[in-house]
């Protein structure tokens, strides 16, 4: 359509009347024809028929797959599943022929984050609120870090349901994403609330590792059920992972040992008191700490972080959520830190980030990513026991505790995102908005 007034021009310059609208619709329509005819052919790759000789033809490949050699996928045997009879086996060599294939290479810092909730919609009141902006959070994260998300709501196994769903969906992850390195499982009650900080994949801190998670020394020591997290967790992908997955996922109650396990795990377990169900947190911890299985051992191959806030109980940090973000500001708001405040584009976060953790780690104690003592920000926030979706909590907390610490934690990372569109949340616990005043927060100080 845009053609037409420089045609009705020229026609002008020729003393050539423009084609009426009849004809200029007849053009378009036999034009459109013709467009499809050459795509139609020209997509199956034929010569003109007889007929129809003298027009042109262009053959445009149709990309799929027939392009590209063979891979793992053209197995039949290949099973996305959690199965103890279908395990893939030779995957670090697969998976490394359809890398090169692809003219790619292994790289340390590709991740995908996985996460999910339930597929029906959450009991308790607000639960599908909270869900949604758990997911926000993630979304914004993953968004500042190049990272993907897979947010799954899907139940992959009908008898790996609640805590179990995650391992089917972390498996198939790993198969579906052959170019990642790590598969980075977030829970959904878990806030990311340093939105700076970035995982030590590329350093060689988890080399020769392959499962990470978040751990209590003084607990592991007497193997309590409760010394390693099992609701934020790295896993390499490799042929290690899948064996472990596949290990883990045989303990759980999708398989005829599960009762067994429930009373395995009740006798090698500290903390467990009575109760023989064999939740995954357990599962995990016996493989690593009790199974005897010295590849599946923490001293093996897996990787208990302790340095940084991989995974902070929520108790021990909301609280100090506030004198955080003072201290962050205070630094800003010095003549030196002038360079943090200027305005800039949400693309350029990655290197303003890295100015921000240079420049408070200076003057605000505590490690990158929060830890045990300090007043960093915490790298990820897990409420465990809140159960936001089905209102459910341990009775241990009260509501008002859950609730407000999610909702101050989630501002708090907000806060953090919006500052790039010139915005703020009003107080810790005020939906409400305000605009950012400019060389904030020095001039918010001022005012």
């Amino acid at each position: 359509m845009a053609t037409f007034p420089a045609a009705a021009s020229s026609s002008k310059h020729h003393h050539v009347a423009p084609p009426t609208s009849r004809a200029r619709d007849a053009l378009v329509f036999a034009a459109g024809v013709a467009a499809a005819v050459l795509a139609i052919l020209g997509s199956a790759s034929v010569l003109a028929p007889p007929g129809i000789s003298g027009i042109p033809l262009v053959s445009f490949p149709s990309p799929g797959p027939a392009d590209g050699p063979r891979t793992f996928y053209d197995d039949l045997d290949l099973s996305y599943e959690v199965d103890a009879r279908r395990r893939i086996t030779g995957w670090d060599a697969k998976r490394l022929a359809w890398l090169r294939s692809r003219g790619l290479r292994r790289a340390p810092e590709r991740v995908v984050m996985v996460s999910g909730s339930q597929p029906e919609p959450c009991p308790g009141e607000a639960g599908d609120h909270l869900l949604l902006r758990f997911l926000q959070n993630k979304l914004d994260y993953c968004r500042l870090h190049g990272i993907k998300l897979l947010y799954n709501r899907d139940v992959l196994h009908p008898a790996m349901t609640g805590a179990w769903a995650k391992i089917p969906i972390v498996r198939a992850a790993m198969l579906a994403h052959p170019d990642a390195e790590w598969v980075w499982w977030v829970d959904s009650d878990a806030a990311l609330t340093d939105m700076d900080f970035s995982l030590p994949l590329a350093a060689a801190r988890y080399a020769g590792k392959n499962f990470v998670a978040y751990g209590w020394p003084d607990k592991i020591a007497r193997r309590s059920w409760l010394g390693i997290n099992a609701g934020v967790f790295l896993v390499r992908n490799c042929q290690w992972s899948l064996d472990f997955l596949d290990r883990w996922a045989r303990m759980g109650p999708a398989y005829p040992e599960h009762d067994h396990w429930g009373q395995v795990v009740r006798d090698k377990l500290a903390d467990k008191g009575t109760d023989a169900w064999c939740d995954d947190q357990s599962a995990l911890v016996y493989l690593l700490l009790v199974s005897g299985d010295r590849e599946m051992t923490l001293a093996e191959k897996a990787f208990v972080e302790t340095e940084y806030f991989f995974m902070a109980y929520w108790k021990d940090v909301v609280g100090n959520l506030d004198g955080v973000a003072a201290r962050y500001d205070a630094v800003e708001r010095r003549a030196a830190a002038a360079a943090l405040r200027r305005r800039h584009a949400e693309r350029e976060h990655a290197r303003y980030a890295a100015a921000r953790n240079a420049a408070v780690g200076e003057e605000v104690p505590g490690p990158a990513g929060g830890g045990e003592d300090g007043w960093r920000r915490p790298f990820v926030t897990h409420f465990v026991g809140c159960q936001p979706c089905s209102g459910g909590r341990n009775p241990m907390y009260s509501r008002e505790s859950c609730d407000g610490g999610m909702r101050r934690a989630l501002a708090f990372a907000d806060d953090q995102v919006l500052r790039a569109y010139g915005f703020r949340h009003a107080g810790p616990l005020n939906e409400s908005i305000l605009p950012l005043p400019f060389d904030y927060p020095a001039a918010a100080h001022a005012r």
